[in-house]
């Protein structure tokens, strides 16, 4: 187990929760863990995952590669404000993974009375043990969900997670897990140790112009622009998009376009809005990926390549489960 602090390993204090506890503390809350597997832990760092960083990140992956043949599989303790975040991009830097990488949390303290931690930290060791388990995902609420696919969908609720446009790979019933779709285990993982962090996103709102993306250009390698609809992006003098994206093309910026729309993704070659901007611009689109997988699949694929064409084939490049259709 490897502890990075969140709510799980929370206490109250005078001004709100603040990640305390040891991995022994968290661990001695669910000792029947301990009849079904073996446990070691560690405490990589010990943070609200609001502070979450790249390095981060990339410490993460590194613990994980340093630690590979001496165990089975890893379950994360993490925060969930940016789980959904940090288990895209393990699922990029530790790509196919014949052992499980099971990240977890909670929406209470470990050591609450009616916390759900302790539920989702058993069935994320349970299903860690399984014979089926490989690659990254998140365990929560009973729910199996590929990495890439993960958005915390509520603030509150226990239910706080869902599998965005693609199904669950399992369902955990108490003593019993009901597979549903199983990943192929490989024959090892490929590791990866660099990203490229100057990533940002971009939302639109009605009447923004042109010049904010020219400013995240200036301070990005990369901007994730999150525009209407099937991917719409406003046209004309008044917004000023199009002079923009001319006066960057070529200086080495990569641009994709998504939809701020939940579910079903984006398609730009619907209506005019969408397919005017492809057809003039060398970008990316979206597609099905949520943003936090667009996000970090791009530091990735930057931290690879200063190539636009490989970047654009590394990020086309279907891992675990980020791409349908």
């Amino acid at each position: 187990m490897i502890a990075t602090g969140g709510t799980i390993a929370s206490r109250a204090g005078a001004n709100g929760l603040t990640p305390q506890m040891t991995p022994d503390e968290v661990l001695a809350c669910v000792p029947e863990i301990l009849s079904f597997c073996s446990v070691d832990s560690l405490q990589l760092f010990n943070i609200d995952s609001t502070n979450i960083t790249p390095d981060h990140w990339l410490r993460l992956a590194d613990c994980i590669r340093q630690n590979y043949s001496a165990y089975d599989g890893f379950v994360i303790c993490h925060g969930t404000d940016t789980m959904a975040y940090t288990a895209a991009m393990l699922s990029y830097l530790v790509q196919h993974s014949p052992k499980p990488i099971v990240l977890t949390g909670s929406q209470k303290p470990i050591d609450m009375g009616d916390t759900d931690a302790r539920v989702n930290l058993r069935d994320s060791f349970f299903y860690a043990a399984s014979d089926f388990s490989a690659d990254v995902v998140i365990v929560f609420e009973g729910k199996v969900i590929a990495g890439t696919r993960a958005k915390k969908i509520r603030t509150k609720s226990y239910n706080a997670f869902d599998s965005v446009d693609f199904p669950i790979l399992a369902r955990i019933y108490e003593s019993r897990i009901v597979p549903y779709i199983v990943t192929p285990k490989a024959a090892a993982p490929a590791f990866f140790d660099k990203l490229n962090p100057r990533v940002a996103l971009l939302s639109l709102t009605p009447g923004m112009r042109g010049q904010i993306l020219a400013a995240y250009f200036n301070c990005n390698d990369a901007v994730v622009l999150s525009g209407y609809g099937s991917g719409g992006v406003p046209e004309g003098e008044y917004y000023g998009f199009y002079d923009v994206l001319s006066a960057w093309s070529g200086k080495g910026k990569t641009l994709v376009v998504t939809t701020q729309v939940a579910h079903e993704g984006s398609d730009m070659s619907v209506y005019q809005v969408g397919r005017e901007l492809k057809s003039r611009f060398d970008l990316l689109e979206g597609f099905a990926l949520t943003n936090e997988a667009i996000i970090t699949k791009l530091m990735w694929c930057m931290g690879q390549t200063n190539d636009h064409e490989k970047i654009k084939e590394l990020f086309f490049t279907t891992v675990n489960y980020d791409r349908i259709g």
